[in-house]
């Protein structure tokens, strides 16, 4: 099913992935969660053990095709900003978000668990990431267009994934994501489709980028975080969910998941989600989209 703007697909379920790019077998930082198509609250999913790796998230989401279609976001970027990696192909116009996850995997392929930070090391590409000290001389923070209307929405200010600095460094999730995405289609060619970058059909599972502050915002958290059960059934109940009615205090990553499944699924009939007016050609081919961006309308002027 090709998208156009009158044409919006149906899922019955949505899973939100809160991602981790670390080094490492288990990370606290991962967490799932999944709600059906009607207002039920969504549930978390939890590892078999402690907490879960990269790749058993992998092997998890290759189990739930057995189950059929539904939307997935993940919290990671899915590219990077083409302005700078348009120069690692010999031809940058014709070169696509999944020749950029071809380089990725041929430099990363050695690392466990779909860890991709190698690729930031390389002497090929690792010059274009900020890696350490002080912001140096030569790096510009370079954004995809959708990092930016993001901002200009009023969403947040996602961090650029070429900055690999501090507690919000977002780029070795990138790398990992694309590499876990990139084995998924590699996987399940038929049933995996990764939105803008491919035609969606009823029968598949879509894969989304997602970014759980904008679910937030749009809940009226602003910039606070959700700490117990109470914020999130009032983020829920924004959302059209029925509340989760969990107990005690709630992780930032347990939240993000519970909200963000919510949230996909309260935008995901909207045309304008879909088709947002601000995405160009490069992202549908290149530096892809976060669900929910731009669908208002809205312009860079002030962002």
């Amino acid at each position: 099913m090709a998208e156009t703007s009158e044409q919006v697909p149906a899922f019955p379920r949505f899973i939100a992935i809160d991602w981790s790019g670390a080094r490492g077998r288990r990370y606290a930082g991962i967490a799932v969660a999944e709600c059906p198509a009607d207002d039920a609250p969504p549930r978390l999913v939890e590892p078999t053990a402690g907490w879960w790796s990269r790749s058993e998230i992998f092997a998890w989401l290759v189990g739930e095709l057995e189950r059929g279609p539904a939307l997935v976001g993940i919290d990671c970027a899915f590219s990077l900003p083409f302005d700078i990696a348009a120069r690692y192909f010999p031809d940058p116009d014709a070169a696509t978000v999944f020749d950029l996850w071809d380089r990725v995997e041929a430099v990363a392929a050695s690392e466990p668990d779909f860890a991709g930070g190698a690729f930031a090391e390389h002497p090929d590409y690792g010059a274009d990431f900020w890696r350490s000290g002080l912001q140096p001389d030569w790096y510009r923070d370079p954004h995809r267009l959708t990092e930016r209307m993001c901002r200009a929405d009023g969403y947040g200010s996602p961090q650029s994934p070429y900055k690999l600095i501090g507690s919000k460094q977002v780029g070795k999730g990138a790398l990992a994501g694309m590499r876990m995405l990139r084995a998924l289609k590699r996987r399940a060619p038929d049933q995996v489709a990764v939105w803008p970058f491919d035609d969606l059909r009823p029968s598949q599972m879509v894969f989304c980028e997602i970014y759980p502050r904008l679910f937030l915002k749009r809940a009226g958290f602003g910039l606070r975080k959700i700490r117990d059960a109470q914020d999130v059934d009032a983020a829920l109940a924004f959302l059209g969910s029925a509340p989760a009615r969990l107990s005690g205090p709630v992780t930032d990553h347990d939240a993000d998941a519970l909200v963000s499944a919510a949230g996909m699924r309260w935008l995901a009939d909207r045309p304008e989600v879909w088709t947002p007016p601000a995405m160009d050609a490069r992202a549908r081919r290149q530096e892809g989209w976060i669900f929910g961006v731009g669908e208002r309308g809205g312009s860079l002027t002030n962002a």
